[in-house]
């Protein structure tokens, strides 16, 4: 038995882009950063933060480019995928990326105006409470299926930081 699932909380390190495939298909990426507080060995509180390449399939990806903004609180539950490709001197490359299977948007309205304003963009925002999770559809080409359903009801509370 073995188990691919990935679940973060962070904040969108820039807006979603959005393509469609050759059939259609929206496929939505971005990245999202997460934080991590430490004390090192001096007893000085430290701070890293690790950024993740996020992909969202199909409707999701819609919904992701229609609603979140640089800056967004969100919620995401996925799968880690690898990708080789060859760089332009030849050389074997891996990335990581995020495949979320859903997603939900944390925070308040007034977060989500805040994110939107900050983001230089003029599109309409809406608050975590207006908006739904949606499955996102399994792409051939990433292989494997996306489990139906929604996420999670979390709130600040579930919240462990």
């Amino acid at each position: 038995m073995s188990v691919n699932k990935v679940i973060l909380v962070g904040r969108l390190g820039r807006d979603p882009e959005t393509r469609y495939t050759g059939g259609g298909q929206a496929v939505a990426n971005f990245s999202v950063a997460t934080d991590e507080s430490y004390k090192d060995k001096n007893g000085e509180r430290q701070k890293r933060t690790e950024w993740h390449k996020i992909v969202v399939w199909g409707k999701q990806a819609e919904i992701a480019q229609q609603y979140l903004k640089k800056g967004s609180l969100i919620f995401i539950e996925g799968r880690i995928q690898s990708r080789e490709w060859q760089d332009k001197e030849g050389q074997k490359r891996t990335s990581f990326e995020i495949v979320a299977n859903n997603f939900r948007m944390l925070g308040g309205r007034a977060e989500s105006a805040a994110a939107s304003s900050s983001g230089g963009s003029g599109a309409r925002s809406s608050g975590g409470d207006d908006f739904e999770s949606h499955a996102a559809p399994a792409e051939e080409s990433y292989g494997g299926s996306a489990p139906s359903g929604t996420g999670p009801e979390i709130s600040d509370e579930d919240i462990p930081f």
